[in-house]
């Protein structure tokens, strides 16, 4: 390679028009928490009623939550009952998974205690005798299917119907412990579980499962012993706190689930043997067969589930709000502000959050506290409540420590819908101050001068009976804008510019500093008429960013992540681990879209294909498997490309890799060709930076900067 001295060139500034890829109240206050363990402590733990069908609206001053006052067995000793809610939907359409569970629910005699009691639905198509036609309800206990109501097709992501199912199925079939399993795709807090592909993919949220649950609990003496979700990052403390009135345990996964879900014969081996098993028993005989299952297809490095003992939610909830309100104060400082939000960027988060994969903005819990230790005293009351309440948990390496609990965080806001919907369900008025904060500065080039949210944790104290309060706050303002890749929170004391030795290199200002999350390097190569740019993805590798003057310079070395023929890959960065990256590549398999996943694991030098994962759809449902490549398979790269001329964004396709089995990946010296480097700057807001670019010209392992004519 050669280094020399570089011409400064390329001031493109114009074509970033053209979208470039860069990639205070007390618990005692609610009475119907009051028979539900022990008080979570000081705080100004606002756990506040969800509203829901057949409860008071907001705004009446009385409780929005049928409590479940009795804790009186609804049937014999010994006996259980598991609800499953099979919202089968694409994951039966396309792969029968649906139906490869209904067969585990039905592989052995369980004895005359124990029974799966199951609604079907949500599918277009089963590969089972199971109709597409009807909603039907079936009984499994003593090795055996049976059929014993149809009822007329209707959507599952509807409250009524998951509400008919539990009432009809708790007056049917009750059992002195019961428990429910919503099955299907999940989405976390936002957009919830049990996408319906026959109803435009409607899905459950959190507060449709509130309304679902308060019907049937006024007729039910007992609590469920567990809610658990067979479904990707649900395991969320919204999620928790929702359920609480409702069940004693919760099993939920923060990450997407790999592999095909829970292992239903293992569950019914476990209760047949053990029928008297509590929740807390039982989830963890969910939780290990479902890791055992990851090892079985080698995706037990993302496995993530946990058991959530529900009494224990308010605990947390108590701390989080006395943290939230430590971390609200504190963020009037601006340094303190930046501080936060920067570390928010190496917190675990779940379900994908890059360009290419989509953004659930689910992150951990634990990991959220953390970052905000230097500003709360009640940073560790946050992470003991948390270890109190997630009784078991497995997890594997690439979420080695996640606390168990995941929570809503803005990585990129995703407008006026999305915050109005965690408006629903936030569980601290402190913490959707701080929420608000972040999306005003998204809004508002990172300006936060003249920020004041007075008004709505004021109006949290002044509602604590009455929501209706909320009903006029207006987020419409995120939706004239977006993501720009130009984001006016970014400045400089130092422009970017070539030095005199050749690299490329700037200094933030101090406000560029403060507004700054994270920065990686972007590049583009150009077609031979220069009419189009071809983006290959993001890399911290190439940047070394000195955070504590706020220097950055290019570490680029001329090569990049590719398949073994050597054809790179439009690579983005995941997640930073341990000692090794997590990246995502767009491709073409066997002719369907979808993504490549790969670890690049720095200390070894090493780059392996961990399997293919279909990412976030447009409804908001988070891909439940990572698929194994099989050998034979067809790979094809994609690349983000853009017109120059224009505002056109397409995929640009590589030619046709077919896998051998191998799973290594090479670093390839890029092609002949003339290519464009940049910087790209996270902002803390969700925005990001292009920088303008230098041009590089490659001639076999010589690179070449010079002016661009």
């Amino acid at each position: 390679m050669i280094r020399g001295k570089r011409v400064w060139a390329c001031l493109l500034s114009a074509l970033l028009a053209f979208g470039l890829c860069a990639c205070g109240d007390d618990w005692e206050d609610y009475e119907d928490y009051e028979d539900y363990g022990e008080e979570p402590g000081t705080g100004s733990g606002t756990g506040r009623p969800m509203e829901g069908e057949g409860a008071s609206d907001p705004g009446s001053g009385t409780s929005q939550v049928v409590a479940i006052d009795d804790q009186t067995p609804m049937g014999e000793d010994g006996t259980w009952t598991i609800f499953v809610y099979l919202c089968g939907s694409d994951l039966e359409s396309d792969g029968g998974m649906g139906t490869m569970d209904l067969e585990e629910m039905t592989d052995s005699d369980w004895g005359g205690k124990v029974r799966f009691v199951v609604e079907t639905g949500g599918a277009s198509d089963w590969e089972s005798d199971v109709s597409e036609e009807e909603l039907e309800r079936y009984v499994i206990e003593g090795g055996e299917m049976r059929l014993v109501e149809s009822k007329p097709q209707a959507g599952m992501g509807e409250s009524d119907t998951a509400a008919d199912f539990l009432s009809w199925g708790v007056a049917n079939y009750p059992a002195a412990r019961m428990g429910v399993v919503f099955w299907n795709h999940g989405s976390g807090s936002i957009n919830g579980v049990c996408f319906d592909e026959n109803d435009d993919n409607d899905s459950l949220t959190l507060k449709e499962m509130t309304a679902a649950f308060n019907r049937v609990a006024g007729s039910m003496t007992d609590r469920f012993e567990f809610v658990g979700f067979d479904a990707c990052l649900m395991g969320t403390v919204e999620t928790a706190l929702m359920l609480r009135p409702y069940a004693r345990y919760m099993y939920g996964s923060e990450e997407s689930e790999p592999g095909y879900g829970w292992d239903y014969k293992a569950i019914g081996e476990y209760l047949s043997g053990n029928p008297g098993a509590d929740g807390a028993g039982l989830g963890r005989v969910v939780c290990d067969s479902f890791y055992e299952s990851c090892e079985q297809t080698g995706e037990e490095n993302i496995c993530t589930l946990s058991v959530i003992r529900l009494d224990a939610v308010p605990e947390v909830v108590s701390a989080f709000d006395a943290f939230s309100s430590d971390v609200y104060e504190a963020t009037g400082d601006e340094a303190k502000f930046s501080g936060f939000a920067r570390s928010m960027t190496s917190v675990d988060n779940y379900g994908g959050n890059n360009k290419n994969e989509g953004y659930t903005n689910m992150v951990d819990l634990g990991g959220l506290a953390e970052a905000g230790s230097d500003l709360s005293d009640d940073s560790g009351a946050v992470t003991q409540a948390i270890q109190n309440a997630v009784v078991y948990q497995v997890r594997g390496s690439d979420h080695a420590n996640a606390s168990g609990l995941a929570v809503y965080y803005p990585l990129q806001v995703q407008g006026s819908a999305e915050l109005t919907t965690f408006r629903e369900v936030c569980v601290s008025p402190y913490y959707l101050g701080l929420v608000d904060k972040i999306a005003y500065g998204f809004a508002n080039a990172g300006n936060i001068s003249d920020y004041d949210n007075s008004e709505m944790v004021e109006s949290y104290e002044e509602y604590e009976d009455d929501w209706s309060g909320w009903d006029d706050w207006d987020w419409s303002y995120l939706d004239e804008g977006g993501v720009t890749g130009e984001s006016k929170a970014i400045s400089f004391d130092e422009a970017p510019h070539l030095d005199g030795d050749g690299y490329y290199t700037f200094v933030l200002s101090d406000e560029g500093y403060y507004n700054a999350a994270s920065v990686q390097a972007t590049v583009y190569m150009l077609t031979e008429d220069e009419e189009e740019m071809i983006c290959m993805g993001l890399s911290t590798a190439d940047v070394a960013m000195d955070w504590e003057t706020g220097r950055c310079t290019d570490n680029f070395d001329g090569t990049w992540y590719a398949l073994p023929d050597g054809q790179p890959l439009c690579a983005y960065l995941v997640e930073e681990c341990d000692g090794y990256d997590i990246f995502t590549a767009p491709i073409e398999l066997n002719g369907e879209e979808t993504n490549l996943r790969f670890i690049w694991d720095y200390e070894e030098d090493a780059m392996e294909i961990t399997g293919i994962w279909d990412g976030v759809d447009e409804y908001g449902a988070s891909g439940r498997n990572t698929t194994e490549l099989k050998a034979g398979d067809v790979i094809v790269p994609l690349y983000d490309a853009y017109a120059m001329d224009s505002d056109d964004e397409f995929y640009y396709a590589g030619e046709e890799y077919v896998f051998d089995g191998d799973t290594g990946l090479i670093w390839t010296w890029l092609s002949d060709g003339v290519y464009l480097f940049g910087f790209s700057i996270d902002d803390i807001y969700g925005d990001y930076y292009v920088t303008d670019f230098v041009c590089f010209e490659v001639e076999g392992e010589d690179v070449y900067f010079s002016e661009w004519e």
